[in-house]
C-alpha cells in the first residue's frame, strides 16, 4: 500500500523536534518527507491535521504469556492491544512456558504471530541459560541466528557469579546484548512491598533497596570485567539511577530502562491492599520516583517500557502477599508517557525518543525514527481526545491495571505497521 499522511505535526526523535510535514509511504518504507518522490501515487490519504505523527512505540519488555499461559493472555489478544495503543514492536522476555532457549520456541512465536496477521513486530529475547535453570549456558549463537535480539535470564536466578561471568563472556564474544533485571534473590525473599514505614504499618513482608542495588553493583563490575554490552531493565531505586549514571561516566557499555508505572506510583498506593499495585520490583518511595524522573530527564535512563504482565482475575483475587505480581501495561504506556510531557518532565520529542528511537538503537531494531528510508512503522495521535481508564475497555486479556479511573489525554487514531494500516479508531 502507498500512503500519504498530510497536515500532521511530525515528531522526529532523532532531531529532537517536531514540525508540520507530509509523509509518503511505499513498500513498507518512508519514501518522502514534505515532497513525494517522482511517480508516487497514493492509494490512500490520511488527513492528520491537528494530530501528532510519530514512530510506532518499541516496548522493550512485554510478556504476552504465549506459549504456555493461555488463561492469562496470548499473542492474538496482546498484539491487538499493542496496535490499538500505538505499540508496533514488542520485545518478549524468555520466561515463557517452555522458555525461549531453543529455535523451536522462537519459530513457534513467529508462526503464531503470522497466523494472527502479523499486526505487530515480535522480537524474542533468548534465555541466557537452558530452561532458565541458571546453570548450563544456552546456545546463544543458534538463538541469535534464529532471530533472538538479546539474551536474559529474566527474573530467574543464576546459580552463581561464575555462571553469570561465563554467560556474559559468551555474549560478548557473540557481540550480543545482555539484558539484566538486577535482583538479589536472597534479599528479595518473599517480600512484596518496599522496605519502609508503609510496609511496617501494613504488616507486609518488605523488599529492601539492596535487593536491587547489591545485585546491580555486582552486575556493573562484571560488565567492566567482560566488556559485555548490557542493558539493565526495570530499575526502581534512586541509588540505582546514581550507580548507572556513574558507570556511564566511566564509559561502560551499559544502558537502562524503567517501567512506566514506577514514574507515577509509590508505596503509599498499596495502602488499600489493592493487589493490582503489587509489582516486582515493588513500588518504591516518592524520593525514588522523583530520582527515576530525574534520571529519565538527564539521559541516565534511556528507555521506558510497559513491563506488561497480564493476569487472569483469579491471580489477583488473593491476599496482597499471595497475589501474582505485575501490571497489564500495554493500554496505559502511551497515555502515561504523554502525562510526563504535561507535567514538564520531558519535551514531547525527547519523550518519544525514550519510547522509540532509543530502544530501537539499543536492541538493534529497525524503526524508531522518521526519515527517508526508515521502516514505515508509524502512529497518529490525537492529543485532544480525553478518556478515562477502565480495565473493562482493555483489548488486552489482562485487566489488572493500577490506573483504574485515571483521566488521560491523547489517544491513537491510526497505527501503521510496515506501511499498512493495522488499526484505525
Amino acid at each position: 500500500m502507498s500512503l500519504h499522511i498530510k497536515n500532521g505535526l511530525v515528531v522526529a526523535p532523532a532531531e529532537s523536534a517536531q514540525r508540520a510535514a507530509d509523509l509518503y509511504l511505499q513498500d513498507g518504507k518512508i519514501v518522502g518527507i514534505d515532497q513525494a518522490p517522482a511517480g508516487f501515487e497514493a492509494a490512500h490519504t490520511i488527513d492528520a491535521g491537528g494530530h501528532w505523527v510519530m514512530p510506532g512505540l518499541v516496548d522493550c519488555q512485554a510478556r504476552l504469556r504465549d506459549p504456555g499461559q493461555p488463561e492469562k493472555a496470548n499473542i492474538e489478544s496482546e498484539t491487538l492491544a499493542a496496535i490499538r495503543n500505538g505499540i508496533t514492536t514488542l520485545c518478549l522476555p524468555p520466561d515463557t512456558q517452555p522458555p525461549i532457549d531453543n529455535s523451536a520456541t522462537v519459530e513457534l512465536i513467529h508462526h503464531r504471530n503470522e497466523m494472527f496477521g502479523h499486526k505487530a513486530h515480535l522480537y524474542p529475547i533468548g534465555a541466557l541459560t537452558r530452561g532458565l535453570g541458571g546453570e548450563q549456558l544456552s546456545n546463544m549463537a543458534s538463538l541469535r541466528d534464529n532471530g533472538c535480539i538479546a539474551f536474559s535470564n529474566a527474573k530467574a536466578p543464576l546459580a552463581n557469579n561464575l555462571v553469570q561471568r561465563r554467560a556474559m563472556d559468551y555474549a560478548a564474544g557473540q557481540q550480543s546484548l545482555v539484558i539484566i533485571q538486577p535482583l538479589d534473590q536472597d534479599l528479595l525473599g518473599n517480600g512484596c512491598a518496599h522496605e519502609g514505614a508503609v510496609a511496617t504499618r501494613l504488616g507486609l513482608p518488605s523488599i529492601p533497596e539492596a535487593a536491587e542495588t547489591a545485585a546491580l553493583a555486582k552486575d556493573i563490575e562484571l560488565v567492566a570485567q567482560t566488556g559485555a554490552r548490557t542493558h539493565f531493565g526495570q530499575l526502581s531505586c534512586a541509588r540505582s539511577v546514581d550507580m548507572i549514571r556513574r558507570a556511564k561516566a566511566k564509559g561502560l557499555p551499559i544502558s537502562a530502562d524503567c517501567a512506566i508505572h514506577q514514574l507515577f506510583l509509590t508505596d503509599h498506593d498499596i495502602a488499600c491492599f489493592d493487589s493490582n499495585m503489587f509489582t516486582i520490583p515493588p513500588l518504591r518511595s516518592q524520593s525514588d520516583r522523583d530520582a527515576l524522573r530525574e534520571g529519565l530527564a538527564d539521559g541516565t535512563i534511556d528507555c521506558l517500557c510497559s513491563d506488561h504482565q497480564p493476569h487472569e482475575v483469579d491471580a489477583k483475587l488473593k491476599p496482597f502477599p499471595s497475589a501474582e505480581p505485575g501490571i497489564s501495561g500495554l493500554d496505559t504506556l502511551l497515555p502515561l508517557a504523554l502525562r510526563l510531557v504535561e507535567e514538564g518532565v520531558l519535551p514531547l520529542a525527547d519523550l518519544v525518543a525514550k519510547l522509540t528511537l532509543n530502544p530501537a538503537r539499543i536492541l538493534g531494531l529497525p524503526g524508531g525514527n522518521i526519515e527517508p528510508g526508515a521502516a514505515a512503522d508509524l502512529i497518529i495521535v490525537d492529543p485532544e481526545i480525553h478518556w478515562i481508564c477502565h480495565a473493562a475497555d482493555f483489548v488486552s486479556k489482562g485487566k489488572n491495571t493500577a490506573f483504574e479511573g485515571w483521566d488521560f489525554d491523547g489517544a491513537v487514531t491510526h497505527t501503521i505497521v510496515a506501511g499498512t494500516i493495522v488499526y484505525q479508531r
